[in-house]
């Protein structure tokens, strides 16, 4: 039987970070949920996720390149019907707190439907860099995150939506680090290079721009009506 909650990884040419990941994993994550990493079927470093992710027995999924959130989203439409919640990862996210995933589980479950992120240690409360939400707003959407970003200004979405329904929650005490070259905690790297590329940055803003300008007011209607349906 699905857990509760999927926690979703979209990764590129780091099958060196799921194994870190993994490691923390094992040492937090209770029963409550279930990790699968998404890779390209184009990654040079395919071999490597194979290789990690059968010796542990994680879920690996192999599809095309889309980008980080484009692939976040199909994984999640595939995944929604499954699980009662969805969560993201980075491959550079690390889970410290013992039980994190049950605190997730058990504050979305209190909400209903909703959003709620653990404490990374660089952007702390000011954005859900990594968070779960349950699925039926996925399903209410349409996507995990309704702007077409690459990578950037996603978790603002999160942030924006939540609050715009009173239902996302910040857990100071769940530490799920953030390790970036920002932070001190890894090392630069070409996917680094690539997503925070000032011409990735701008092009994925302006993006976030015109859906906070012409589709945030609907999408937060529509996550109004989910929520008045439930009660």
């Amino acid at each position: 039987m699905p857990a509760d909650l999927l926690i979703i990884v979209p990764s590129r040419g780091r099958p060196h970070n799921i194994a870190a990941l993994w490691d923390a994993w094992q040492a937090t994550t209770t029963g409550a949920a279930e990790l699968l990493v998404a890779a390209d079927d184009d990654d040079p470093t395919l071999p490597g996720y194979r290789q990690v992710c059968g010796e542990r027995g994680i879920e690996l999924r192999i599809g095309p390149r889309r980008r980080m959130v484009p692939t976040l989203n199909e994984v999640a439409l595939e995944r929604a019907t499954r699980h009662f919640a969805l969560g993201f990862l980075g491959d550079d996210h690390r889970p410290r707190t013992l039980g994190w995933s049950a605190h997730y589980l058990a504050h979305l479950q209190s909400l209903g439907s909703g959003f709620v992120y653990g404490n990374d240690l660089v952007a702390k409360d000011r954005l859900p860099t990594q968070w779960a939400q349950t699925s039926d707003i996925v399903q209410t959407l349409g996507a995990m995150i309704p702007a077409h970003v690459t990578h950037l200004w996603a978790d603002n979405q999160i942030w924006d939506l939540g609050h715009a329904i009173d239902r996302i929650r910040y857990l100071p005490d769940v530490i799920v680090e953030h390790c970036h070259p920002l932070a001190g905690t890894a090392d630069d790297d070409d996917r680094y290079q690539e997503v925070n590329h000032p011409d990735a940055f701008e092009a994925d803003r302006l993006v976030y721009a015109d859906w906070y300008a012409n589709q945030f007011p609907a999408d937060a209607e529509k996550l109004r009506t989910l929520i008045g349906a439930s009660r």
